[in-house]
This record gives structure tokens, sequence and C-alpha cells, in this order.
């Protein structure tokens, strides 16, 4: 076992992990944030994708071991005093899920992709978000609520 220490969500969190844990499973087992979800095990699909020290992140092939000392949000963490994030209430507001499954993952992807371009156009979110799939949606209304974020998050301008 290896002794870890994780700020997750703004809470501080010391737990013994085995060395070949993963952190999609630290989070989800170990501190019961079901939230970010597993679907491919391969960073393939994203459902899985956090922050982890203000990058984007695929927690299935990260372990666990690798993020002591590090800064972690996950989907749970990303609203605010009962407040949805804007990239939240932008899928919600522009249908932009519909089973659910990947939209934690695509939600934190997008977060950041917005955080870090925040004039995004069509084609850099689509290409942003090329790393997380959705087998249900057409794509459409998440770029649409990626694009309705992005303008909040700037000031609505």
């Amino acid at each position: 076992m290896t002794e870890i220490t994780v700020k997750v969500n703004g809470k501080t969190y010391t737990r013994d992990v085995e060395p070949r844990t993963l952190l999609v499973h630290f989070l989800r087992d170990g501190l019961g944030l079901t939230g970010t979800n597993i679907g491919c095990d391969t960073s393939q699909c994203g459902a899985c994708t956090i922050h982890m020290d203000g990058m984007s992140v695929k927690s299935c092939t990260t372990l666990a071991v690798q993020a002591d000392g590090s800064e972690i949000t996950t989907i749970e963490g990303l609203a605010s005093n009962g407040k949805l994030h804007p990239m939240q209430q932008a899928f919600w507001d522009n249908h932009g899920l519909q089973c659910g499954y990947c939209t934690p993952g695509m939600i934190m992807a997008a977060t950041k992709l917005v955080e870090n371009n925040p004039n995004i156009n069509e084609a850099e979110i689509r290409h942003g978000l090329e790393g997380n799939i959705c087998r249900c949606t057409g794509y459409d209304n998440i770029v649409k609520a990626v694009k309705a974020a992005a303008a909040e998050m700037a000031g609505g301008k």
C-alpha cells in the first residue's frame, strides 16, 4: 500500500491505495464520487474526465499514486453554492445530453476547453472534444451548449 494525499473538490484526503489503483476507481470507490464514469478503461471515450492541477485528465489511465499532492475537481465539485456551473447549466438548457453517461466527462472536458480558449468557435469545440465520445447524440446540442457556456463564462459577451 502507498499513502497518497489529494485535494478533491476542495477537501483534502489522505488514503492508502494499492499502487496499481486507477484514479477513477479511487475517486468512485475510495471517495464515493460516482459522477466520474468508467466507459472504456483505455482513454478512448472520455467519460472519466476530471480536472487535475488545472488540466483536463482522463482518470481511467492515471494511477491514483500519480495524483499524490494534486488538486482534483470532479463533476461533483464543479457547481458552487448550490448553483450549477455555466457549462452544466448550458448542457441542461441546450439539451446537450441524452442518456447522460458521457455527460460528466464531456462537461469537464468542455469546461477546461473554454477556460483555455474563451472565444472558441464551433470547429475548435468539435476538435477539442474529439477525445470524448457520446453514443446517443449527434453532438449538435453539445456544441450548442459549449458555445452558450463560453458566452456565459466570458460574461455574456
